[in-house]
């Protein structure tokens, strides 16, 4: 484990994750808070939902990072970060997309729009254990 990681440990990071998929969910999640026990994670099946949720809270109650899956169903991850780009009290959040595709028109909307980072899905347990500490180095 890095230097890095050890340090995370003991930090506490609320964490918003819109992804429809309950493997990857559950495959990052796992990663994440094998990475950091003090992650506060909640996930959001549909772009909608994660949206009714983060558009109700109060500014104290908003999660210190948010992880989008691209192809969420009802609203797509590149439409969330345009309608969070609008307001100004997200601004400081950093966003990461995350999808099974490597398009590099899907990248550069997402940048365009706020995200942090765009992130291909990777297909094994080690590269979703490297891709959420590199998601964590957002936090």
């Amino acid at each position: 484990m890095s230097n890095l990681s050890h340090t995370r440990k003991n930090i506490s990071c609320t964490i918003f994750l819109a992804e429809d998929d309950i493997d990857d969910q559950e495959f990052l999640q796992d990663a994440l808070t094998t990475l950091n026990p003090e992650i506060k994670l909640t996930s959001f099946t549909s772009g909608l939902k994660f949206m009714n949720h983060i558009t109700r809270l109060e500014d104290i109650q908003l999660p210190d990072l948010i992880i989008l899956d691209y192809n969420i169903p009802e609203i797509n991850g590149s439409e969330i970060l345009e309608q969070l780009k609008k307001d100004e009290r997200y601004s400081s959040i950093p966003k990461i997309v995350w999808s099974t595709s490597d398009s590099h028109l899907y990248r550069e909307n997402c940048i365009k729009h706020g995200a942090a980072a765009y992130m291909v899905k990777p297909s094994s347990v080690g590269g979703i254990q490297r891709i959420a500490e590199e998601m964590l180095g957002h936090c």
